[in-house]
């Protein structure tokens, strides 16, 4: 099925996100004859072929986004579509507002493609414009098939703010290249060259709310957080679990392990609502 219209972005390499258990990402950009901008102002393509299926056989929570920076094919396996919008828009869920409750619990297989002409377009774009040409199109796939509509609003809204403890910070040795996130249930692993503020990122999708950091802490770390998750124990903002043999909660192991903290602050914070949505079309 053809789609109507988008706008476009894409990356240099093989991207392959897992949700939520971890990503990674080549830090090396493509070798391409011309830069492009990000600001990309030609008509983006769009996937001439989609086949879009509920995933009801898979129950684990593991899940997959597939999407290489030079060719126009898009795949997500067991995907919830609140994930697609995040990588679609940038956005993290805590900051994707609306939407029925079936837009976290049902997951979608998604595959799609477009013809040679958008293959050899996107080959010839560098990482940065490559990505975006990417999530304009899977944008204009989410529009026409589960008639997505959003916009951006500011809202006043609790944050925490990732700080310094008292004592400071204890970052560890470096001892990788590249980027790579880990996260799952109770703990998450950052090595990166702008580690904090990825930290900070993950810190969100634990606690529920934007964590904007103010560390003012730069450069490249390896950074493991580990804790107990609330299913597991009763943690809360000032403690860890009620049993003698319960770990910590995320908020202490922040400070125990990592000599930061999490503050509760109100602020604003650019959210993404969504106005409408529906199932998709038949294929």
């Amino acid at each position: 099925m053809r789609l109507k219209h988008s706008h476009f972005r894409c990356i240099a390499a093989m991207i392959v996100a897992a949700l939520p258990t971890a990503w990674c990402q080549n830090p090396s950009a493509a070798n391409t004859p011309i830069p492009q901008s990000r600001d990309v102002r030609a008509p983006t393509p769009v996937f001439d072929v989609a086949a879009i299926h509920q995933n009801v056989a898979d129950r684990t929570s593991h899940s997959h986004i597939i999407s290489s920076a030079h060719d126009g094919k898009f795949t997500s396996i067991n995907v919830p579509l609140r994930a697609l919008i995040r990588w679609a828009y940038e956005m993290p869920e805590t900051r994707i507002l609306g939407g029925p409750a079936w837009t976290d619990t049902t997951k979608f297989d998604i595959e799609a493609r477009t013809d040679s002409a958008v293959d050899a377009q996107l080959h010839a774009l560098d990482s940065d414009a490559g990505k975006l040409q990417k999530e304009r199109m899977l944008r204009a796939l989410l529009a026409d098939r589960f008639k997505l509509v959003t916009h951006t609003e500011t809202r006043q809204l609790p944050i925490y703010a990732l700080v310094v403890a008292k004592g400071g910070p204890r970052m560890g040795p470096v001892q990788s290249n590249g980027t790579t996130v880990n996260s799952g249930n109770g703990h998450i692993e950052v090595q990166a060259s702008n580690s904090v503020p990825i930290l900070a990122e993950q810190l969100a999708n634990v606690v529920g709310r934007v964590v904007v950091d103010n560390t003012g802490i730069a450069g490249r770390y390896d950074l493991v957080l580990k804790w107990t998750p609330e299913d597991r124990a009763d943690a809360g903002f000032n403690g860890g679990g009620t049993a003698q043999d319960s770990g910590p909660s995320i908020f202490t192991a922040l400070q125990e392990q990592l000599g930061l903290k999490l503050e509760p602050q109100k602020g604003p914070v650019e959210v993404l609502v969504i106005d409408r949505i529906e199932m998709p079309s038949e294929n």
